[in-house]
């Protein structure tokens, strides 16, 4: 191959490869958590940070509300059988528009918070604070786990229409990856990252 036409192939991928970065930048991420054992029972506190795309933030202008879900669990696995899931819970968290008042609604687990603009919306709504996720009842000190914690835009929660154009569209697709730590009940009282 001639040295111009690798050049050009060059500086395509370059090209590629920064466009693609830029387009990956909306979804949500895990910033920092801390898993933190109170009493008998184990708390988490978690940083999110959520960028929507710019047609997820006109339909939040619009009224179409938007249900964030944070998922953790705990598994610990067997070579004999299935993995064992030793706690489930999920966390639904509401976020609205209130064209009246022009502020942002969150609600999750009887609390509510205004927000005047999306940004301070979005970092209340990926703000986890003394969510309890473990309780010590349910764990075997001698065994060790596998955490899981992640958060995703739940579809199932918008209306019809807006469901069939999520299938469709990847903008309506946001959730960050699991993130997965090693745990074990009789470790350090306090887990961070």
């Amino acid at each position: 191959m001639s040295r111009r036409i690798k050049q050009f192939l060059f500086l395509s991928l370059m090209v590629l490869g920064v466009l693609s970065t830029t387009v990956s930048a909306e979804g949500i991420k895990i910033k920092s958590f801390e898993l933190e054992k109170v009493d008998n029972d184990w708390l988490l506190n978690a940083t999110f940070q959520i960028e929507l795309s710019p047609g997820l933030e006109d339909a939040v202008q619009r009224g179409v509300v938007l249900y964030f879900q944070t998922d953790f669990d705990l598994i610990r696995s067997r070579w004999y059988w299935f993995d064992e899931k030793s706690a489930l819970v999920q966390r639904q968290t509401r976020l609205s528009y209130q064209p009246l008042t022009q502020q942002y609604r969150i609600a999750s687990e009887g609390f509510t918070f205004s927000a005047k603009t999306i940004a301070e919306a979005l970092q209340a709504v990926g703000s986890v604070g003394g969510w309890r996720v473990i309780d010590g009842s349910q764990l075997d000190s001698s065994k060790s786990y596998t955490a899981s914690m992640r958060m995703t835009l739940d579809l199932s929660k918008l209306p019809k229409p807006f469901q069939v154009n999520a299938l469709n569209n990847r903008d309506w697709n946001v959730s960050s990856d699991w993130y997965r730590f090693p745990f074990t009940s009789n470790g350090p009282n306090l887990i961070k990252r």
